[in-house]
């Protein structure tokens, strides 16, 4: 079926008046996410027109769930405030809150992170594109209209690879596609998606996409090993990175041999994991595997 989010989902959107606010929360509805309320002290009691749908706009997480029942919230607050953001939502008790918002600073985060596990909610994010699983909901920024519903699961830390991959394999289709972002502290993490998708009963393959730094793909590859029995088909971008440059998010940082495209695939494939040189590569093992275990 899907991880993290269905179509049973209801979501909010902190942020919702503002410009990216307003505009992918137009998308999201159109991708059939129930979105049921937007959350703006100043513009309480407030309603937005989509289309042929008002939403509602409540003062606070807590006042738009008890309204709405709402169990996921979608944060597109700015980065001075999305720690205050995100600890409404968990002093509220929601279930799912998904950062969009790129740009706050790593303290933040580990105090958010923090605060929300101790009080029960999960994060996606932040510095992340969210999650979708086709055809049931949609909650961030990622296309709805370049794949259809599948039995691949996906968990990327790019957002970019992300989309790529979710078109390469549209034909094939995805449960839940899942960016967990490429920050330094995230919340949601691969071993989390992988744990998910590993208990899903209608995700048959799991593709996860990683990045140069940090040793969180190798952390992935021990779990994949140790309890993880699905196939699962990898990528690592940055094998063409330059030694001794820090490259594109902020959690990519290489030192010495740790960190690099090279140790990062060493890893996964003594865990039994196929990994992709491209993209492309990466979509065409897929189809391989999925084509081997349907003989």
């Amino acid at each position: 079926m899907a991880i993290y989010l269905t179509k049973e989902s209801k979501v909010l959107v902190q942020g919702m008046t503002g410009a990216e606010g307003m505009k992918h929360t137009r998308r999201m509805l159109a991708a059939g996410t129930d979105v049921v309320g937007g959350v703006n002290p100043r513009k309480a009691g407030r309603s937005v027109d989509f289309d042929d749908r008002a939403v509602p706009v409540f003062g606070s997480v807590r006042e738009g769930m008890d309204v709405t029942g709402a169990d996921v919230t979608v944060v597109f607050v700015p980065p001075a405030f999305s720690k205050a953001a995100v600890m409404e939502a968990a002093d509220a008790g929601i279930g799912l809150a998904v950062v969009i918002t790129e740009g706050i600073p790593v303290h933040d985060s580990v105090v958010f992170h923090a605060y929300a596990e101790r009080h029960g909610t999960r994060v996606i994010g932040p510095n992340c594109p969210g999650l979708i699983s086709p055809g049931q909901s949609n909650a961030g920024i990622i296309p709805a209209d370049i794949t259809k519903p599948g039995r691949v699961g996906l968990v990327s830390k790019s957002g970019t690879l992300t989309y790529q991959l979710m078109y390469e394999l549209r034909d094939t289709g995805f449960s839940t596609c899942v960016g967990i972002g490429g920050d330094p502290v995230v919340g949601t993490t691969h071993i989390d998606c992988l744990g998910a998708f590993e208990a899903d009963p209608d995700t048959e393959l799991i593709v996860l996409i990683g990045e140069i730094g940090g040793d969180a793909e190798e952390r992935a590859a021990a779990c994949i090993k140790e309890s993880v029995s699905k196939p699962v088909v990898a990528y690592i971008a940055g094998f063409t990175a330059p030694e001794g440059r820090t490259m594109g998010h902020a959690g990519a940082i290489v030192s010495g041999a740790s960190g690099t495209a090279a140790a990062k695939k060493s890893a996964l494939e003594a865990a039994g994991v196929q990994v992709g040189n491209t993209p492309t590569e990466t979509a065409q093992l897929v189809l391989e595997r999925l084509a081997a275990a349907s003989r």
